[in-house]
């Protein structure tokens, strides 16, 4: 995360010179508010390259144990048990239609496959007939 702080942090220190040079307003709160975002210290957007800081943890958990959601988005068995229908519902929906189309492009390519077989019979005929016709020229000109 550091070498993102270091691209980062120069480039929003120019985005504020510019903001001041250009006559664009001072730009302080926009641009200190995203070097106090990315860095997490208040005292740290000064414009020059501003000092690093690790944040330790707001939460307080034991180690090892991880959040699995956030408190808002916890939700009831019964809320839990209706989302997992309703993605079940539209995964069965989107293989019953991903099916229809294999099926179709199957139908395409079994008539795709019937017109060249009856091309190639015209074909194979019409070569027989031509191979018939060639032994007969060459057996009426040895006898």
């Amino acid at each position: 995360m550091s070498v993102l702080l270091l691209v980062i942090l120069p480039m929003l220190a120019s985005l504020e010179q510019f903001m001041l040079s250009s006559g664009r307003g001072t730009g302080e709160s926009c641009v200190q508010k995203l070097i106090m975002a990315v860095t997490g210290d208040e005292t740290a957007a000064t414009g020059d390259m501003p000092a690093y800081q690790i944040r330790t943890p707001s939460t307080t958990l034991p180690q090892g144990v991880v959040m699995a959601a956030s408190p808002g988005t916890l939700h009831s068995p019964q809320q839990l048990a209706e989302e997992a229908t309703r993605k079940r519902e539209l995964r069965l929906m989107k293989n019953r239609e991903a099916a229809k189309e294999c099926r179709r492009r199957k139908k395409e390519y079994i008539k795709c496959l019937e017109s060249r077989v009856a091309v190639l019979e015209v074909q194979n005929k019409k070569l027989i007939e031509e191979l018939e016709t060639l032994k007969d020229i060459c057996s009426s000109k040895t006898d």
